[in-house]
C-alpha cells in the first residue's frame, strides 16, 4: 500500500485541509498507517497533480488562507483498482519486541519499565479508541450501527486499531507478569 491510498481513503467522507488530514491521521489512519506530517503534505501535492484530488482555496478573515482538498472520480477509481488488488502480508517490526527477544541478557527492571511504558501507551489509545467507535456510532450499538451504518469501513479500521491497541497492551502485561515470576524464582529463599 502506498501512502497515495490511505490518504485517498481518509478523504473519502469530507473535504479536509491538509492540517484536518494530519490530525485525522493521528487519531484515525495511525491505526493501519503511520506517515510525518511533511509526508501526508507531499502526497496532497502529487495527488493534485495527478488529478486523483481536488484543492480549492478558502479564505479566512482571521487565519491564513487554507485548501481543502477532495477526491475526484479518478481517485475513486484509484481506490477501487487498489482495493482490487492481492493485499500483501503484514508483518511486525518492534524494537520492543526485539528487547524482549534478548530479555535473558539484559536489565530485567529496564525492560519491564519499557513494557510499563508500551502497555500505558496501549492503554491509553484502547481508550481513544474506545471513544472515538462511541461517537461514530451514537446511540446505536455496535450491532446496529454494523448492520445499518452509513459508512463502516472507518468504523471496521478502528475496531482493528482497537483490537490491536488491547492485544499490545495485554502481551505486555504478560511479558511483565512472566519476568516478575521468573526474577522472584532466581531469588534464593
Amino acid at each position: 500500500m502506498a501512502l497515495r491510498h490511505a490518504v485517498l481513503a481518509a478523504l473519502l467522507d469530507e473535504e479536509l485541509s491538509g492540517y484536518q488530514l494530519v490530525k485525522a491521521f493521528d487519531l484515525g489512519v495511525a491505526n493501519f498507517w503511520h506517515a510525518q506530517p511533511q509526508q501526508v503534505y507531499a502526497e496532497l501535492t502529487r495527488l493534485e497533480k495527478d488529478g486523483l484530488i481536488t484543492g480549492r482555496e478558502v479564505v479566512q478573515d482571521t487565519r491564513p488562507n487554507k485548501r481543502l482538498f477532495q477526491v475526484t472520480d479518478a481517485g475513486l477509481a484509484e481506490l477501487d483498482r487498489f482495493a482490487a488488488t492481492a493485499a500483501k502480508p503484514s508483518f511486525l517490526r518492534d524494537d520492543l519486541i526485539v528487547k524482549v527477544q534478548a530479555a535473558d541478557h539484559v536489565d530485567t527492571p529496564t525492560l519491564i519499565a519499557r513494557l510499563t511504558e508500551r502497555s500505558a501507551l496501549a492503554q491509553a489509545k484502547v481508550e481513544l479508541f474506545g471513544k472515538i467507535l462511541r461517537g461514530m456510532r451514537g446511540d446505536r450499538t455496535e450491532e446496529e450501527f454494523l448492520r445499518h451504518g452509513e459508512r463502516i469501513g472507518p468504523y471496521l479500521t478502528c475496531l482493528r486499531g482497537l483490537a490491536f491497541e488491547q492485544g499490545n497492551r495485554d502481551w505486555c502485561e504478560r511479558t511483565i507478569t512472566v519476568l516478575r515470576e521468573r526474577g522472584d524464582a532466581d531469588v534464593p529463599r
